[in-house]
């Protein structure tokens, strides 16, 4: 033991035993913990007009549970997706609508996708100097290093104007694929041992086609898997300015802070497993069910673990089965029902057909399980019950599962971050209630 670690621990104790507050007194003083309401609604902080989340309907001030809806300025996610029908590129069409309220005809997608192209390149020697020179295992680390570092950069970083905010959230939505894959393939050899492959984008490929040809040099990917992996970026783009992530781009940017900050402070908030990373649970939960229920896909043996995993008995021992449950929807996430259709395909395709069922059943079989534990109301599977699994199938590693998650969001924190600096003049400041003592010197 270090010299000071005991200094630290006892001081540590000290912190959290000052820390503790008399669960009464958010009552008495009608704290929104969470900022939530009893019922566990969300405090309205603001308005937005990018997009929209609805997991329930009031009637009669009753919260009546209904089938999940995720809009993007106007248009329900499921019908975007079902519109492009095979057509690549979903991505960036998407990517235009939440930044410019607009479908884009399809001469102005083309000069989106060049522009945003064209903004998939970094600074001279940044690769060597920034992304190999300090790598490590944590990717969310790595990628805001980099955007940080981008801003050393921009010798405009002071103006302030929406334009140059744009250009900004242009730029990180181009390279932050770059910062993510590249990351991963320098902790990939400096710290596993493995190859060193640095691949330049393409111009004439879109994002998600990009993002597998970067990380499997020479492999090639399907059709399908660059089709998969552009709607999966699709559903992970926005999700409401409540979410933790959000909401702390839309406090630092209602701060005046620069686009570079206001990315950071998000990609942060996103590292955080209370929010991030819950398709990285489900992941491994999936292995530790393999690893111990012989048949899987037999119903009866797949719930008595379910059982066990919802009793704290085995896996984690927190008593949650992940990828199941979300804080607004409620008899349906949308975003789950259309990753399940895409995982059942590319589980086909891989052979893999046998591991989507058990997937299926924890999702068939998990509500009920949850119920007869807890008193909860309807529950449905969440985004990150088939995401992670189709990672797998892309053969995405895990370390990159969040990293993904935040490629794709950039752009939803770009959206919020031009909304907020246009519509808001005024810094967010919520009160806090102090409890403080006053304490008379001797």
């Amino acid at each position: 033991m270090h010299e000071y670690d005991q200094y630290i621990l006892d001081k540590a104790a000290k912190c959290c035993s000052n820390g503790e507050f008399d669960r009464s007194l958010y009552d008495k003083y009608d704290v929104k913990m969470g900022l939530r309401d009893r019922d566990g609604k969300g405090v309205v902080a603001g308005l937005t007009n990018i997009s929209r989340v609805t997991g329930f309907e009031t009637v009669d001030g009753k919260v009546i549970p209904c089938r999940g809806k995720l809009i993007y300025r106007g248009y329900s996610v499921e019908d975007l997706i079902s519109a492009q029908g095979n057509e690549k590129g979903l991505f960036e069409k998407c990517a235009y609508l939440l930044l410019f309220n607009e479908i884009p005809s399809e001469e102005e997608l083309a000069t989106f996708s060049r522009y945003l192209n064209k903004q998939m390149s970094l600074p001279a020697n940044f690769v060597k100097d920034v992304i190999l020179r300090e790598n490590g295992s944590d990717l969310m680390n790595t990628m805001s290093r980099c955007v940080m570092n981008m801003a050393m950069y921009d010798h405009h970083i002071t103006d302030m104007s929406p334009a140059k905010a744009l250009r900004n959230c242009m730029k990180l939505i181009a390279t932050m694929p770059l910062f993510a894959v590249y990351g991963y393939q320098a902790y990939n050899h400096f710290d596993m041992g493995g190859n060193l492959h640095i691949v330049k984008p393409k111009a004439d490929l879109t994002v998600a086609e990009n993002i597998l040809r970067m990380l499997r040099p020479g492999k090639g990917y399907t059709e399908l898997e660059a089709l998969v992996l552009d709607r999966l970026l699709v559903l992970h783009l926005e999700h409401g300015g409540g979410n933790n992530s959000t909401f702390t781009a839309r406090v630092v940017s209602s701060a005046g802070s620069d686009t570079y900050a206001v990315i950071v402070a998000a990609l942060m908030s996103l590292k955080g497993p209370k929010h991030g990373g819950a398709n990285l649970k489900v992941s491994y939960m999936a292995d530790d069910i393999r690893a111990h229920v012989k048949h899987p896909n037999d119903p009866d043996k797949l719930a008595a673990y379910l059982e066990k995993i919802v009793n704290k008995e085995v896996f984690d021992k927190k008593g949650l089965v992940y990828g199941m449950g979300h804080a607004v929807y409620t008899e349906s996430d949308p975003r789950a029902e259309v990753l399940r259709t895409l995982a059942e395909k590319l589980a086909e395709a891989n052979g893999r057909s046998a591991d989507y069922q058990m997937y299926r059943n924890i999702e068939l079989l998990a509500p009920d399980i949850i119920r007869k534990k807890h008193t909860a109301g309807a529950i449905c599977a969440n985004v990150d019950l088939y995401s992670g699994f189709i990672y797998e199938l892309l053969g995405i590693p895990k370390d990159l599962y969040t990293p993904m998650f935040a490629v794709a969001r950039t752009v939803g924190w770009c959206a919020h971050h031009m909304e907020e600096i246009i519509s808001s003049n005024k810094i967010i400041r919520p009160a806090y209630v102090s409890v403080v003592k006053k304490i008379e010197m001797d």
